[in-house]
C-alpha cells in the first residue's frame, strides 16, 4: 500500500447541497426554502431562547443570591498534610505547591487545624484557624503571618 491508494471509506465524504443554482439543480427557485413565511426571508431565524415574543423562561425566573466581587478564595491546607510534608525547618506556600497540597502559587493559604503536628516547625502562610495556631505553637513551632 502506498500513500497515494488511500481513500476515503464508500459514503464518508458527501456532497455539500447548492442552493439556488437553477431550477435544473433541484434547489433552485425558492432554494429549499419553500414559499414565504418567515423562514423564507433573510435573517428569518430568531434567536436560541426566543419564545414568539411572550416573556422567555430566562427573564421570567426570579434572580435569587448576590456574588461578593471582593471575596478571596483561599487555598485550605490541614496540619495533618504538613506534618506529612515537613522535612523540618519552614514551610512555606512554594513547599507547600510543590508538594501537591495547593494548586496555585497564587492562591492564598489558610492552614487548619484538623490533625496532629509532630515536629516544631515554622509555618507561613496567609491565614491560620485558632486551633490551628494552638497546635503548632504546643508542638514547638511557629505560625508566621505573610
Amino acid at each position: 500500500m502506498r500513500l497515494e491508494d488511500l481513500k476515503p471509506q464508500p459514503g464518508a465524504k458527501k456532497n455539500q447541497k447548492r442552493v439556488g443554482r437553477g431550477v435544473g439543480s433541484g434547489h433552485g427557485k425558492t432554494a429549499t426554502k419553500g414559499h414565504k413565511g418567515q423562514k423564507a426571508r433573510s435573517g428569518g431565524v430568531k434567536p436560541a431562547g426566543f419564545e414568539g415574543g411572550q416573556m422567555p423562561l430566562q427573564r421570567r425566573i426570579p434572580k435569587r443570591g448576590f456574588t461578593n466581587i471582593f471575596r478571596k478564595e483561599y487555598a485550605v491546607v490541614n496540619l495533618t498534610d504538613l506534618d506529612a510534608a515537613s522535612a523540618g525547618g519552614t514551610i512555606t506556600p512554594e513547599i507547600m505547591h510543590q508538594n501537591g497540597l495547593i494548586k496555585s502559587i497564587k492562591a492564598e493559604v489558610k492552614v487548619l487545624g484538623m490533625g496532629e503536628l509532630k515536629k516544631g516547625v515554622t509555618i507561613r502562610a496567609h491565614k491560620f484557624s485558632k486551633t490551628a495556631v494552638e497546635k503548632i505553637e504546643a508542638a514547638g513551632g511557629k505560625a508566621e503571618v505573610i
